[in-house]
């Protein structure tokens, strides 16, 4: 799960990276609002955590903007501001939730499962399915039937948003900025690897169909 913090207050921002990745989140941050926005914009992310207070562009231009592009990516606002005024603002402007520093670590990371949960990126109790195949979001594992397919961190993360975007086609690009990142020094030929990695996982169980490829675009997860 791929999630962009945006804060200028570093040991604020370390505390919050630290909590996330104790979480198996992967995270990436940001130190003011036009370097988020261009992350964001940039990238795919499953969740953003903003302040309003932040340097050159603030919380609320950054939500502005994103949301004018057409950039969905839920979002959750972490901000000292706690006028109700503040709040409404926020989720008028297209923010999915809105959290008052200082916060409880608890909370938080409900408010993030449930954020998540509402935009359909994992299930109770964090769990994500497609046809016969089950994802564990706390083990990073994935199952057929009971049977842990026994994936590697990649392989598991290239599952995951198959399954997020299940009967849609996903070209390699896609694939590669999403699990590898763009600043990754491998190349996107690594995305057929490892498609070929996952058929082979799944082969035993008969189910190594279930990977399309769509020739001349990329692949799809279709029963």
């Amino acid at each position: 799960m791929r999630v962009l913090v945006i804060e200028d207050d570093l040991p604020l921002r370390s505390i919050i990276l630290k909590i996330l990745e104790e979480e198996q989140y992967q995270v990436e941050q940001a130190k003011d609002g036009e370097e988020g926005y261009l992350m964001a914009s940039l990238n795919d992310y499953d969740l953003i955590t903003l302040d309003i207070m932040l340097p050159i562009m603030d919380g609320y231009t950054v939500m502005k903007k994103l949301r004018s592009v057409g950039c969905k990516t839920p979002t959750l606002f972490l901000t000292a501001k706690d006028r109700i005024e503040d709040k409404v603002h926020g989720l008028d402007l297209g923010a999915d939730d809105y959290i008052v520093k200082p916060f409880a670590t608890e909370e938080l990371l409900a408010r993030v499962r449930s954020i998540l949960r509402r935009a359909g990126k994992i299930g109770i109790e964090g769990k994500i399915t497609y046809g016969p195949i089950r994802l564990d979001t706390s083990q990073h594992e994935g199952f057929i039937k009971g049977d842990a397919l026994k994936l590697t961190i990649k392989e598991y993360e290239l599952l995951y948003y198959l399954i997020q975007n299940k009967e849609q086609i996903l070209t390699k690009d896609q694939l590669f900025q999403r699990v590898w990142g763009l600043e990754s020094e491998t190349t996107d030929a690594i995305v057929e690897l490892y498609i070929h990695y996952l058929r082979k996982k799944l082969a035993p169980f008969n189910y190594d169909g279930l990977i399309r490829t769509v020739r001349g675009v990329g692949y799809m997860l279709k029963e």
